[in-house]
């Protein structure tokens, strides 16, 4: 956290330096060269700021980490999870690039511990290699499939004999990326055991994305997990995108589109690389790699579409009574969650006898609304 807040102190010296550059030619002759920009009373005080609380993070280093190894030592409690998952879900990229230890690395939990390899063993052979993935959405982590006192995996691993494991991992971070590392971990689960597994993947809102990720990677690398994946089902995915996310990059160019507004323009893009992704529902890194990723640019993903071996379901709702609330769950919309999108290209063609859409539910009700657990129920044929 400190050494956040360093960074955080830095990255507004910058929009104050920017916007001082932008004001001060109103009352004088443009300058022309950065070291002009520099010169002066303003930039030695730019500098100074920079110079001092560079120094002072470094100092602060030795007693964190000393802070940090105690903390490592405790239980980390719920509230304490979510935070460190809301964090990652905001800043997860940068967290990953200025190599902070706040970043979350990808693994399999259960109860918010991570699973061994002898533990994972142990859960195939109990549930007779059937086994079911909950993948989590933004900000968020794996104990917080447990909702209003509910939680779909525990529920249908109990009433249908499935071992249930939780994806946990770092939702700033790249779709792409996390699809990536997805693909690798389902790999190494299916290497642990001689025994042909079932895999269920259940996937909660970017949960969705991700997983759709790791199956395109693990099809391309020859994986072989994918020949084991039983159903896909959806929670509220952004399939063709987010609409808040989309409100965002509006905002990026409205403020951008004047150069005094510029310098607060950077503050709206103080959001991670997980969620500019969520804009349109980017997957693969073909998506995103060419574009920059603040650039009111339109939709640039190439088609994706799910494979026709699968099994896919998909859940949709509206957080109001009516099915043409604009906003739909609140966060996606209805289209979207479904996969359906008016270019033949981008439609994910899942038949409507695997689809749902519900009213009165909500983007987190889904993790806990009665209706949807029997619609699970009804797709995982358990009685």
């Amino acid at each position: 956290m400190g050494r956040l807040t360093i960074d955080a102190v830095l990255a507004i010296t910058d929009i104050v330096e920017s916007m001082h550059k932008r004001v001060s030619p109103l009352s004088g002759a443009k300058s022309t060269t950065e070291e002009e920009h520099l010169s002066g009373i303003s930039g030695l005080v730019y500098r100074n700021i920079r110079n001092v609380t560079q120094r002072v993070g470094k100092s602060i280093d030795a007693p964190l980490a000393a802070i940090s190894t105690v903390l490592d030592s405790q239980p980390d409690s719920s509230s304490t999870q979510s935070l460190l998952a809301a964090l990652n879900g905001v800043l997860g990229d940068h967290l990953v690039l200025s190599k902070n230890a706040l970043a979350i690395p990808m693994h399999f939990r259960r109860k918010g511990q991570i699973l061994n390899e002898t533990q994972l063993r142990e859960l195939i052979n109990q549930s007779n290699g059937k086994i079911l993935v909950m993948v989590h959405g933004l900000c968020m982590n794996d104990l917080q499939w447990d909702h209003e006192g509910h939680d779909h995996g525990a529920e249908l691993a109990r009433e249908s004999g499935m071992g249930a494991i939780y994806l946990h991992y770092n939702t700033g971070q790249h779709i792409s990326d996390n699809g990536q590392q997805f693909a690798s971990l389902l790999e190494s689960l299916v290497n642990l055991s001689d025994k042909h597994l079932e895999i269920n993947i259940l996937a909660h809102s970017m949960g969705g994305l991700v997983s759709r990720s790791a199956f395109h990677v693990a099809e391309n690398s020859g994986h072989l997990w994918p020949e084991q994946l039983k159903n896909l089902i959806f929670l509220g995915t952004p399939h063709h995108g987010a609409a808040l996310e989309k409100a965002g990059n509006w905002i990026d160019l409205i403020l951008g589109a004047h150069s005094y507004t510029v310098p607060f323009a950077r503050l709206v893009k103080v959001r991670s690389s997980g969620i500019t992704d969520l804009r349109y529902g980017n997957v693969q890194e073909l998506d995103w790699h060419a574009t920059e990723r603040f650039e009111f640019s339109g939709d640039q993903r190439l088609p994706l579409p799910l494979p026709n071996k699968l099994k896919c379901f998909a859940v949709a709702t509206s957080a109001k009574e009516s099915l043409t609330y604009p906003l739909g769950d609140g966060l996606v919309r209805i289209k979207s969650a479904l996969g359906e999108h008016q270019d033949p290209a981008f439609h994910l063609n899942i038949p409507d006898t695997r689809k749902w859409v519900g009213t009165n539910i909500n983007h987190m009700q889904l993790l806990s609304d009665p209706k949807v657990y029997q619609v699970l129920k009804t797709w995982f044929e358990i009685e």
